[in-house]
């Protein structure tokens, strides 16, 4: 297992890939956290990164057994940051212990600059960009 701090610098340079269950939400905020220190939205990112990665394992098929999501961030210090989370794809599904309505989609719209989906069968990518004021 890698440290929280080997995990951010991947995160920055290739992704990292957590089991699918919600339950590693908190690995991907700890993560984030070590990599986006100096920048000033970094609790905004966290907020959405985790809001994507929870959708990711209660709504695809990253919540099956042996499912997976990948997070990545690209961090251009100055102008932007921008962070994926990918899962396995599928119909999307409401998980019936959801009681939030999809409001996340609500604080995504809110924060990000711009987001968007890509994919929806065998691979989902959902993407949001932060600014960074200069």
């Amino acid at each position: 297992m890698h440290t929280p701090a080997a995990r951010a610098v991947a995160l920055g340079t290739g992704g990292v890939t957590y089991p699918g269950g919600i339950e590693h939400v908190r690995a991907v905020r700890i993560d984030l956290r070590a990599l986006l220190r100096d920048c000033p939205h970094a609790d905004e990112i966290v907020l959405c990164a985790s809001e994507l990665a929870a959708n990711a394992g209660l709504h695809s098929r990253s919540r099956l057994p042996g499912g997976t999501f990948t997070v990545r961030v690209t961090v251009i210090p100055g102008h932007y940051v921008r962070i994926e989370v990918e899962d396995n794809g599928g119909p999307w599904t409401e998980h019936m212990s959801d009681p939030t309505g999809h409001r996340g989609w609500d604080i995504i719209r809110t924060l990000a600059n711009g987001w968007g989906i890509e994919g929806a069968c065998n691979a989902r990518t959902v993407w949001a960009r932060f600014d960074w004021p200069e």
